[in-house]
């Protein structure tokens, strides 16, 4: 039998989303996706659709660590663009992971 004191302890490194312009401030584990975000706070704050970068619901402005949603793939850069938002500061929630802490507009009508 293993006792507490010889299983060896893992660390979980929580990074920091703050979601604008409510101020929200959400800890996820590091590598977490975006989507994980509606089960750690009781309204859905970020209006997630398909889930799977084809229907744009979740187009959220990145004011802060970009870097840290991890690369956009070129499916996701087409998509934006059909949306008009190629600009290199819009990202689709869904398609992204929190790698480190990072900061996000959410448009006014969501």
């Amino acid at each position: 039998m293993t006792t507490a004191r010889e299983r060896p302890v893992t660390a979980v490194l929580l990074k920091k989303l703050t979601l604008l312009p409510q101020g929200l401030e959400i800890l996820l584990p590091a590598g977490s996706p975006l989507t994980d975000v509606e089960y750690e706070t009781p309204q859905r704050v970020i209006p997630f659709g398909c889930r799977s970068g084809a229907c744009g619901a979740c187009v959220v402005e990145v004011v802060e660590g970009a870097e840290a949603l991890g690369a956009s793939d070129p499916d996701e850069l087409d998509f934006l663009e059909d949306l008009g938002r190629a600009d290199g500061r819009h990202r689709l929630a869904c398609q992204c992971r929190l790698l480190d802490s990072a900061t996000i507009r959410l448009p006014a009508d969501s």
